[in-house]
């Protein structure tokens, strides 16, 4: 039983570190990134609360009846405002001595006496604490899963003019109650739809499974809720790309887990082996990494050189002797990525086939050799697209065949490697130069961005930049309202009819 025991604890590390997936993708925000999220969601707050709707107040005290209608938000000052992180899941919003301006129209009747105008009040010493709790979907996306808010009104203030402004000024203590009473139920409502309708609305523009192009998508689903501490939020991402012809495919992740350390930048951005690994394996699976030139595309004196070099085989062939030549490159197995802190490299293993093309007949092989190629890897990014520039730097065929035949391949060595440098490596960055799209929200970017090698892994330290306001996003991405929910929405029209009062 005690040996039982024992190796159950020898295992347990072993299966804790099995049951934890490593993201492909990592990205951390910064407390830096964060006070430029503060400024841009602060104009998006007070936006909400120009907005609030504050139901009509209407009541008697003894011979007097008033009521107080329309009532709308005229300026805002959020000028002690903080937002902050909370370890675990917690983002806390905090507004302190705000004041908000109000304009709202009166109507008094006093016997007979009926008098209609318009008041301004202040609300000063407004608390508003709010706390968003972020989470995991089950699509895996980051939402805001739940908040909570607590607002508070310290004074406010009317100014009443008009013939009855006595009056209102002996009112003044039942309105202006009942209006601050008002007024703070209606902030947390503003906010809660704000954040759990309208910023969930935006963070459904970040991608999460989507396509990067006709032969491969990538999955950016989270692996696990936010891990927050008091000054970074870390965000792990599958960062796995798949064939679009076997979507439901899984590639095994067995790479180095990124870490990131750095806090200096407003977001970092971490991408492991694993990370371009899926991608150079997802296309491999299409059946896409073939590329075959044949006719004017084969460079003049590469064929010569090929003609001369498989004259004999040519010569037995007459009369085809002047048909073109095709060669097939063809990429053998996937390709891997190598990041090291000197740079990153992939190696790619290849089949070159040469063959005559002689009309109307079938072609003939003259030569199937085995090619080994590393090619360095630059990894920049421009905008929110991850790009990657391909260049050539080692290059070796070989026959497959025997070694009699790979010593007389030789001096095809370097005009194969001008080939591959003029002709094949444009085609392959032609295709790369679109890149992939980071999972940020729509109308943030990246700008003055910095790449760092690692062991297995590579990180973009950047800062970020609203191209679009929360609110254009937001307003373009907006649920649409049922006509039931507009309609309660709406507060009453006040009569104008004294009898009414």
């Amino acid at each position: 039983m005690a040996a039982g025991i024992c190796l159950l604890l020898l295992l347990l590390p072993s299966l804790v570190t099995a049951s934890h997936n490593p993201p492909g993708c990592k990205i951390r925000i910064t407390s830096k990134g964060l006070d430029l999220v503060k400024q841009e969601g602060l104009r998006f707050v007070e936006q909400e609360l120009q907005n609030i709707t504050v139901s009509d107040l209407h009541g008697n005290e003894g011979k007097f009846q008033y009521n107080i209608s329309e009532v709308k938000v005229t300026d805002l000052q959020l000028a002690f405002s903080d937002l902050n992180f909370q370890p675990q899941q917690h983002l806390v919003f905090n507004i302190n001595n705000a004041s908000i301006s109000l304009r709202f129209r009166r109507q008094l009747l006093y016997w007979f006496f009926y008098d209609i105008g318009s008041i301004n009040a202040s609300a000063d010493g407004v608390h508003i604490y709010t706390v968003l709790q972020l989470a995991k979907d089950e699509a895996g996306r980051l939402k805001i899963s739940n908040m909570t808010c607590n607002a508070s009104i310290a004074r406010m203030h009317a100014g009443f003019s008009g013939t009855l402004r006595k009056v209102y000024e002996f009112l003044s203590t039942f309105i202006i109650t009942g209006m601050r009473f008002l007024l703070s139920q209606q902030i947390c409502p503003s906010l809660e739809h704000a954040s759990l309708v309208l910023l969930n609305s935006l963070l459904d523009t970040v991608p999460v499974r989507n396509y990067v192009d006709e032969h491969i998508g990538i999955d950016y689903s989270l692996l696990r809720d936010p891990s927050i501490s008091t000054d970074t939020l870390d965000l792990d991402f599958k960062g796995m790309f798949f064939p679009r012809v076997r979507e439901d495919q899984e590639l095994e992740n067995h790479a180095v887990e990124p870490v990131i350390k750095e806090t200096e930048r407003m977001v970092y951005v971490a991408f492991s082996e694993y990370f371009f690994d899926s991608a150079m394996h997802s296309y491999f699976q299409a059946g896409v990494l073939t590329i075959e030139l044949q006719g004017e595309k084969i460079p003049k004196d590469l064929e010569v050189l090929l003609r001369a070099t498989f004259f004999g085989t040519i010569f037995m062939l007459s009369p085809s002797v002047d048909a073109p030549l095709r060669l097939v490159l063809q990429v053998s197995a996937p390709p891997r990525c190598i990041i090291k802190p000197s740079g990153t490299s992939v190696s790619v293993s290849a089949f070159l086939n040469i063959s005559l093309v002689p009309p109307d007949r079938p072609p003939v092989q003259l030569s199937s050799m085995a090619m080994e190629t590393k090619l360095s890897a630059k990894v920049f990014l421009q905008g929110k697209a991850l790009r990657v520039q391909l260049d050539l730097r080692r290059f070796r065929i070989y026959s497959k065949q025997s070694a009699l035949e790979s010593l007389a391949l030789f001096s095809l060595q370097a005009p194969l490697k001008t080939l591959l440098q003029l002709t094949i490596m444009p085609i392959i960055n032609e295709r790369t130069k679109k890149g992939v799209q980071i999972p940020l929200p729509e109308g943030m970017d990246f700008t003055r961005e910095v790449v760092t090698n690692h062991a297995g892994f590579l990180t973009v330290g950047a800062d970020l930049h609203f191209s679009k306001g929360l609110r254009e996003v937001i307003e373009k991405y907006r649920p649409v309202p049922t006509a039931t929910a507009y309609s309660s929405s709406q507060p009453a029209e006040p009569s104008l009819d004294p009898s009414s009062l």
